[in-house]
């Protein structure tokens, strides 16, 4: 099979040999090449033409937003934005989203163990994902199912790990009800067309977004000066309310928990789930656990099958749920896996689920 030519652009030279080593220990990638800047950059890819380019923010000479606009208006390549853990950072990031950039990844923290097999699962993913991804212009999107030679490396986790499988057991009756959606690559800006829609006496709404950490606060900040509806990274304990949604926070899982007849969210720890941390199939189990029918659920575009096995389990618990349709996807992947599973009631254009969403929950 074809290996995806990649190009490692950052000032750092530990970086740049760091993902130089992460990337080439996938059998599916080959890196070309890395560049120091994006001067530096430019002549390696007018040599050889990658497939995806991961890219620093920060950089001397150049920015990176400044290359990352130059490249999408001259010769546009999927770009893995790679940014280091800081506030700043990640408002930039946001920016290079809606500049064209398919993806974040945190900057590799060199030395820590941990962090170092984590990210070679993330990393590898978030780049194989930009390589099968659509280009459009000024849009993100993701992901594909993982392979055997990736399931080698770490076992895939399900929800089992954090939650267990719901039970039939009859809850408290409610009729309000409750937004659950999933998404990965593709998905900040499809999150960003879903909820600019809705008013502000909407459905309570909880996503996962596969993003890494310090990331989603911008994200929800961003989302929230752009939306009727407030928009916030969830915390533990935050009520599901109406007129709100919460984003849950990258590196943590975020559950929906029922008390009586008000929902709210769990955010904690756990191993990764689905190849992910938030996953999207943590969400939709405990959904299914605990609002059952009530359950209006959604997957967007995102690479993988993070979701499918969730959002089957949540219509097996009476909730209605819909998948964003192929040809409005980045990838496909996630939406198909899960209409694959036979989760999903109806697949829809992204620019007409708000409407069926607000028809479904009687506005």
């Amino acid at each position: 099979m074809k290996r995806i030519k990649v190009l490692v652009v950052d000032d750092s030279a530990i970086v740049r040999q760091t993902l130089a080593d992460i990337l080439s220990s996938d059998p599916q990638i080959e890196v070309i090449g890395t560049a120091g800047d994006p001067f530096a950059a430019a002549q390696r890819i007018q040599a050889e033409l990658p497939d995806v380019i991961t890219l620093d923010v920060e950089m001397p000479r150049m920015d990176g937003l400044t290359f990352l606009k130059k490249l999408m208006s001259q010769h546009p390549i999927p770009v893995v934005m790679c940014s280091s853990l800081t506030e700043s950072g990640s408002e930039t990031a946001m920016k290079a989203l809606e500049f064209g950039a398919i993806e974040i990844i945190n900057k590799p923290r060199i030395g820590a163990k941990q962090f170092i097999e984590e990210s070679k699962m993330v990393i590898c993913d978030v780049v194989k994902a930009a390589a099968s991804s659509r280009l459009r212009p000024l849009s993100p999107m993701r992901h594909s199912s993982p392979t055997a030679a990736e399931r080698m490396v770490s076992p895939k986790l399900s929800a089992d790990a954090v939650l267990e499988k719901p039970t039939s057991k009859a809850m408290i009756q409610t009729t309000e009800k409750v937004v659950i959606v999933g998404a990965s690559t593709g998905g900040t800006e499809a999150l960003k067309v879903f909820l600019e829609e809705f008013p502000a006496n909407c459905p309570g709404i909880v996503i996962v977004q596969h993003m890494p950490e310090n990331f989603t606060a911008a994200f929800a900040r961003r989302l929230d000066s752009l939306c009727m509806i407030n928009v916030k990274e969830a915390q533990d304990n935050d009520t599901v309310v109406r007129g709100r949604a919460l984003i849950a926070p990258g590196n943590k899982h975020t559950l929906l928990k029922r008390s009586g007849a008000r929902y709210y969210v769990e955010v904690k720890d756990g191993p990764l789930v689905s190849r992910h941390r938030p996953s999207v199939d943590v969400l939709f189990r405990s959904a299914a656990r605990y609002a059952g029918k009530n359950v209006i659920g959604v997957i967007m575009t995102g690479m993988g099958d993070d979701g499918a096995n969730g959002m089957r389990e949540m219509k097996d618990a009476g909730a209605y749920n819909i998948a964003q349709d192929e040809a409005s996807c980045v990838v496909f992947g996630m939406p198909n896996e899960a209409i694959k599973k036979g989760g999903v009631d109806k697949i829809m254009p992204l620019d007409k689920i708000t409407r069926e969403v607000l028809r479904l929950g009687n506005m």
